[in-house]
């Protein structure tokens, strides 16, 4: 692996919330953030821009965001506006923020890649050790602008990552509940319903086991695409989350979930967004396929040591090419690990290859 290019904080920021107000938990999140929350957006601001959307075009679809967030869950509809008052921005941005993904989807802005996750159910029947590990792949320009957090106050605390001013990407709660989050791309994703960013933070604050997450992603008003791998000290799933239903992926095999990029049940592949993350999504998918069928990992280290891939073979250790021009620049800008049983994310601050040489954060929920 060639080194990192870009600059990444020497410290990242830690972001501790603990309030039963959600407002005043937004507040925090803003407060403790400050201007690099604004920086952020700036850098989604361009992105926007470079996939055709005017500034009037991105304020509609972040206020119809903020309107259905509000209608189906307004308690996250009051930490967005909490984040944009902490910060000293407006609703619109924040909540464009936590749209991020919705509003890409609408824009013709194009990539090879994205993130690679693997779960993992070791041990016995009676006994199982269940744990997921994942790398978390977006443009090079964010580098600076994701940060971990420990948020208390809803009905379950979690902790994880996020990018600054979204409430909940990667993460674990208190009840052992863990969530990985990878994106996908179907011809009908748009803004409406609740976004996915949105959503983790509504699973990881209300679900006490993997059914109950199950059950609150299908309650759910969805009108873009992603996944979800859920799983507890008991059980795991794996979702094709679609504007059109929610379909439980089958293991790869005995104890073995595995996603990156793209559908994995038949009636999404229908109306897939080939073009977004092919070939390059079933390239690493069949990468790491074969490489964990060879050697089925038994613990959470050799998961990691898994994903460690050379120059040559499909990026799941992922490097961005600083030549190509922004929008083009993937990069593996984290690498988590969710382990139930201790109700703990592990966070490496780089990617799989950086493992000795970057900053770790152990986070309890």
């Amino acid at each position: 692996m060639t080194a990192f290019p870009a600059p990444r904080p020497a410290q990242r920021p830690q972001v501790q919330i603990n309030s039963t107000d959600p407002l005043l938990r937004g507040r925090q999140r803003g407060e403790q953030l400050g201007a690099s929350l604004a920086s952020g957006f700036e850098v989604y601001e361009r992105f926007f821009s470079l996939g055709g959307l005017a500034p009037a075009q991105i304020r509609s679809m972040a206020e119809q965001a903020l309107e259905d967030v509000n209608n189906f869950a307004p308690q996250l509809a009051q930490e967005i506006l909490g984040t944009a008052q902490g910060a000293g921005l407006e609703p619109w941005q924040v909540g464009a923020l936590n749209a991020r993904t919705e509003i890409l989807a609408a824009s013709k802005t194009t990539g090879p890649g994205e993130c690679s996750t693997i779960v993992r159910t070791a041990g016995t029947a009676q006994t199982p050790e269940i744990f997921g590990v994942q790398t978390w792949d977006w443009h090079v320009e964010l580098a600076e602008f994701w940060h971990t957090q420990q948020v208390a106050g809803a009905a379950h605390s979690f902790a994880g990552i996020t990018e600054h001013g979204i409430l909940s990407k990667i993460g674990i709660n208190d009840a052992g509940l863990a969530l990985h989050f990878n994106i996908l791309g179907h011809e009908d994703d748009g803004v409406g319903g609740i976004p996915m960013h949105v959503l983790s933070a509504y699973v990881l604050q209300n679900a006490g086991s993997t059914a109950e997450a199950v059950e609150l992603v299908r309650s759910a008003p969805i009108k873009s695409s992603g996944s979800f791998a859920l799983f507890d000290e008991h059980s795991a799933t794996l979702l094709d989350m679609t504007p059109h239903g929610v379909f439980e992926v089958p293991q790869l095999q005995a104890g073995l979930h595995l996603r990156t990029n793209h559908f994995l049940t038949e009636e999404p592949k229908a109306k897939e967004k080939n073009w977004l993350y092919q070939p390059d999504s079933s390239q690493r998918f069949d990468f790491l396929a074969q490489r964990l069928s060879q050697n089925l990992p038994q613990s959470a280290s050799q998961v990691f040591d898994s994903m460690l891939t050379a120059p040559g073979e499909p990026a799941v250790t992922c490097v961005p090419d600083m030549a190509l021009p922004m929008g083009q620049r993937w990069a593996s800008l984290a690498t988590v690990i969710l382990e139930p049983a201790a109700r703990t994310a592990r966070v490496l601050d780089g990617t799989p290859a950086e493992g000795e040489t970057r900053p770790w954060y152990t986070l309890d929920a």
